[in-house]
């Protein structure tokens, strides 16, 4: 199931051993040369920023996400195999979109990832009001995303299909 990205900041994780919260979402942690979300930035009540690698959620609900225990959360010092992926600092919110010929698409204001394998499925993108009077937002699937980055993401040019001319019979009367 789809989950968008503004649902997800500031809600819980949650322990399966002790039945409460351990720790709240503050960011995601995204590989920009794949869009996974390799985990989530949180902060536990201590005030200590903490990694939840994807792998350790067991459940997505409304209320969060559902781990073992504290034990599944990581100091990012430890997660040597990520040490690139958090030193890159990716951020895809507020990121601008172009098509390869260069046309403007505005900026990235949201994203939707699958929650049972925590890839980043669908971008969506809006301009200015005073650019976009209708203030419509694109939706953009993966599949359309031709590079990313860091100041941009290109995406294919939009084809529009022409309706087939064929001879239309004519009835008769």
């Amino acid at each position: 199931m789809l989950k968008l990205y503004e649902s997800i900041p500031g809600l819980s994780v949650l322990s399966l051993r002790s039945g409460s919260p351990i720790a709240t979402i503050i960011a995601p942690l995204i590989n920009p040369n794949n869009l996974y979300l390799e985990g989530w930035y949180v902060q536990d009540p201590d005030k200590k920023r903490l990694v939840l690698l994807s792998q350790a959620v067991r459940e997505t609900l409304p209320q969060g996400f559902v781990v073992n225990d504290h034990d599944d959360l990581s100091e990012p010092d430890e997660l040597i195999r990520l040490k690139e992926t958090m030193e890159h600092n990716f951020e895809l919110i507020g990121k601008h979109v172009t098509s390869q010929s260069g046309k403007s698409y505005g900026k990235i204001n949201d994203f939707a990832f699958e929650s049972s394998n925590f890839f980043i499925q669908k971008l969506y993108a809006g301009q200015s009001v005073i650019k976009n009077i209708a203030g419509g937002t694109l939706s953009i699937d993966r599949s359309q995303i031709v590079e990313i980055t860091n100041q941009r993401i290109i995406i294919e040019d939009p084809v529009v299909k022409e309706k087939a001319h064929g001879i239309v019979p004519s009835i008769a009367s």
